[in-house]
Parts: C-alpha cells; sequence; structure tokens
C-alpha cells in the first residue's frame, strides 16, 4: 500500500442523486460521500429529525420529511434505494413506474467510491465497527489519509464516513441483505482486496435460517477477493476454517489467542489479561508491546488483527504501537456516559451472546471488587427478541451482581417464538428480574445502587434514552 492521492475517477458521471431511507446511518453516510465527489444530493424519509437531520443540514443535503412522488421532480439522475424500502413506498413506485434509474447502497459505493481505491473489508459477527475504526485510525496516524464507511462514530473522527486522500478505503462489512430487489450481502459489493474476518456465528435470524446460509454469503465473499489479496482470519474460529476449506485463493494469513508451549502454525498470536495491555508475535518473536484505552479480550484480537493488515502493508511496529495507543474507541462500545453519587453508567451497542458475554467480563474485569456491577437488557434485534439464542444467554452474565430486563417486542412474532426474558433470569446466577420499562429499571437502580456501582446497558437502539434519564435520576434531577 502507498500514500498515493486518490481523485474521483472523473469518467463515471456525476448528476443528481435521490436517496431513500436517507436519515438511516448507512445511507447519510454514503450521501454525504456522495456529495464529496461531486453529485448533487437531495433524499426523503419517514423521519427527519436531529441528530441525523442536523448532519445532512451541515453537509448542505436537502432531505424531504415523508415519501411523496413530487420528491422525484425533477427527476434524478439516479436514485439511491435503502435497505429499509420496499414494494409500496410511494416513491419506489414512482421510480420504478417513471423507469428512473436506481441501485442501492452498497452497489453505489462498490461502483462509484471504490474504483482507483484500495479496498479493505472488515466482516464477521462481532467486531467490525470496532476493527473498522481501530484500522482506519491506524493508516490515519501512519498519514495514509484512509477513507472510510464505518457503521458506527469513531472518536477518533467526527463521523462514521470519510472519502480521503489516499489508496486505502475501510469498510465494515456487513453480512445483512443488499436491498428489497437484491439479497446479497452487503459486502459482496464492496471489492475486497484485503479482509479482515474477525469470527463467524448464527445472526440475523429475520434472513437469514441457520448458520449454513450465512456461510455460503462468506464463500461468495472470498470469491470476490483477488488471488494477490490477502485475507486475514482468526484461525481458532471453526465456522471460519470451513469457509476457507471451502476455498479461497488469496493469500491467509491466521492470528489467535497466545497459547505458552504450543507451536501453532499461526503467523500472528495475541496474548491479553483484562484487554488493556497487549502483546503481538509475530512468526514466534515478540512484535509489539503497548497499553492502550480499549479492555476487553476481544478487543486485543481486533488489534492482532489490524496490526497483521498493517504490516502487510508496510507499516512497522512502532506506527502501529502509536495508532493503538491514540485510538479512542468507538461511540456505543462500552462509552461511559456519565458518573452520578459514584454510580457509573456506561452504554454498549451488544446484542448477540458472545459479545455480552464479552463486554460483562471486561468490564467486571475493569471493577475487580471495587463495586457491583449493574447489567439491563433490552432484547430489541430481530434475533435478540426471539428464542433463538434463549438457552445461551444466561451464561452470559458472569460476575453481574445484578441483571434486570425489559420484556421483548413480540413485533411480527408468535407468542411461542419471543424470548422467555423472565426464563432466563430465573436461571441466572445473579440477582435478576424482568421489569416493565426503562422507567421501572431507573427507579430500581436508583432505589439500590451505591456508590462504586458500575451500571451497563445493553441495546442497538435507543432505549427510551434510558442512559441519560439514569444519570440525570441518580443524581436527583430526573
Amino acid at each position: 500500500m502507498t500514500d498515493t492521492i486518490i481523485s474521483p475517477d472523473n469518467s463515471l458521471p456525476r448528476g443528481h442523486l435521490h436517496v431513500l431511507g436517507i436519515c438511516g446511518t448507512a445511507m447519510a453516510a454514503i450521501a454525504s460521500l456522495a456529495k464529496s465527489c461531486g453529485w448533487y444530493v437531495t433524499g426523503s424519509d419517514s423521519g427527519v429529525y436531529p441528530p441525523m437531520s442536523t448532519f445532512l443540514q451541515e453537509q448542505q443535503i436537502d432531505a424531504f420529511e415523508g415519501y411523496d412522488a413530487n420528491h422525484l421532480q425533477p427527476r434524478p439522475d439516479l436514485v439511491l434505494v435503502g435497505n429499509a424500502m420496499s414494494r409500496g413506498n410511494v416513491e419506489v413506485e414512482a421510480l420504478l413506474d417513471d423507469g428512473i434509474p436506481y441501485i442501492s447502497g452498497p452497489e453505489f459505493v462498490g461502483r462509484y467510491l471504490l474504483p482507483n481505491r484500495h479496498s479493505i473489508v472488515v466482516a464477521g459477527t462481532h467486531g467490525k465497527t470496532s476493527t473498522s475504526s481501530l484500522m482506519a485510525h491506524v493508516l490515519e496516524q501512519a498519514g495514509l489519509q484512509p477513507g472510510f464507511m464505518i457503521g458506527g462514530v469513531p472518536e477518533n473522527f467526527s463521523g462514521g464516513a470519510k472519502l480521503g486522500t489516499g489508496a486505502p478505503f475501510v469498510l465494515e462489512g456487513d453480512e445483512y441483505d443488499t436491498a428489497f430487489f437484491d439479497k446479497r450481502s452487503k459486502f459482496l459489493h464492496y471489492r475486497a482486496e484485503t479482509l479482515i474476518l474477525n469470527n463467524l456465528e448464527y445472526d440475523h435470524a429475520d434472513i437469514f435460517p441457520d448458520l449454513e446460509s450465512i456461510k455460503k454469503q462468506f464463500q461468495y465473499l472470498l470469491r470476490t477477493v483477488p488471488s494477490k489479496g490477502l485475507v486475514v482470519v482468526n484461525g481458532e474460529d471453526e465456522a471460519l476454517a470451513d469457509v476457507i476449506g471451502r476455498g479461497c485463493w488469496s493469500k491467509v494469513v491466521r492470528f489467535s489467542e497466545y497459547q505458552r508451549g504450543v507451536d501453532a502454525d499461526w503467523q500472528w498470536q495475541a496474548l491479553a489479561e483484562d484487554g488493556s495491555q497487549m502483546r503481538l508475535w509475530y512468526q514466534g518473536e515478540t512484535w509489539l508491546e503497548t497499553r492502550w484505552s480499549m479492555i476487553g479480550r476481544h478487543h486485543v484480537a481486533n488489534g492482532c488483527a489490524v496490526a497483521a493488515v498493517a504490516h502487510a502493508h508496510g507499516l512497522s511496529a512502532v506506527q502501529v504501537k502509536q495508532g493503538f495507543e491514540t485510538f479512542l474507541g468507538v461511540r456505543r462500545r462500552m462509552t461511559l456516559v456519565g458518573t452520578a453519587k459514584g454510580v457509573a453508567v456506561y452504554d454498549d451497542f451488544a446484542h448477540h451472546p458472545t459479545a455480552i458475554a464479552g463486554v460483562v467480563a471486561s468490564l467486571k474485569a475493569r471493577l475487580l471488587e471495587a463495586g457491583r456491577l449493574w447489567v439491563v437488557v433490552e432484547p430489541r434485534s430481530n434475533t435478540m427478541r426471539t428464542k433463538i439464542h434463549e438457552q445461551r444467554l444466561p451464561g452470559c452474565f458472569l460476575g453481574a451482581d445484578f441483571v434486570r430486563f425489559v420484556p421483548p417486542s413480540q413485533r411480527n412474532l408468535s407468542e411461542d417464538e419471543v424470548l422467555d426474558a423472565e426464563w432466563v433470569c430465573r436461571v441466572i446466577d445473579a440477582d435478576a428480574e424482568v421489569l416493565a420499562d426503562a422507567a421501572a429499571i431507573i427507579d430500581d437502580i436508583c432505589t439500590k445502587s451505591r456508590e462504586g456501582d458500575a451500571v451497563l446497558i445493553l441495546s442497538n437502539g435507543g432505549f427510551e434514552g434510558i442512559h441519560q434519564r439514569l444519570v440525570d435520576a441518580l443524581q436527583g434531577n430526573g
């Protein structure tokens, strides 16, 4: 990889781009990148309000409230159709009836943003946002001026997307489907030349019937990586080993957790305690030792993958170390919302058993014996609110002193398909119960918490604004 300065490919047409679902995180990011490339951008969404409306205003992008066929006048040159759009939407129907050219967000990225760039794609069930954010920051610190598109907000940058002027472009490779007219995984459009595969488990029960169907999408992804490309893979993940074994035409570099006295054949190994410090080995020799602001063994695994990519592209251990030590993490990934009356309130996006277990163990390791750990769960995702992971959930809270759930939504599910949160709480080896809503949980914590406690709130949504409401209530302002 070089620090070649990239100019937009002027051979590709530019014009008026209209974005359906523009207030979605990914679509707003693509809209801002498109504008940086010279497109005139407008959009529509059912809910145009802060903070996304403010972000779009700052980008000088006009966003219409609601959907109306008149939003397609004057006729745009191209319509970007968001993943949330479906047949029956009035603008979808109008663009189809009028024969207006349309495209999905991921395909737009591949066709218009990635030519002349070196695409670095981070894929896997867990850790995509954190790993891609770390990758982008390490490259930025090394002076390579990367572009990136990440499904979160890296704290080292002002947002989750940047065009950049250097050759590398880092993408969070989501396996979710692309659009109502394209059921391939999004990452198949990203033209990966360097691919990080962190892990692979069953998720997204709303579109994948089983793990095998997800493996097939990862198989297809491997088929898109050129023979001169690089695949950096977690060598301890059996599902990934199966996928790699079905066919890989690129160089493969493996990483794993360090096992003392074991002659592993993986090129990269990492050793961590609570994750706040790490040692990385390359081909059996110590390559890097450092401390950083992250906690959790899973973050060290992410760092090991990033180091392997950075090394393969010519960065030194000193450059990688500098990137690690200045990395500030990702918003909503163990983010400290505030502390009141000695009680610290954390926000985290975890919504899968593996991710929940990892973040709970990480925060407990930080607390040591200093305080008690409360874990609050909103089972909100299309997988978490079903019974699919029900048997695994009780074992995810080892070390927690208190666990509180709110009831899962039954939306589009039959009663026997919905997660039995009451059963989960009965099995958990802690003080665990289901409370009616965020208000009930706030009252409970305010009554029973004490100085030195930590509250970890887990949700992939807004959760009724519980985070700041809890801090305010603990301060006596609620």
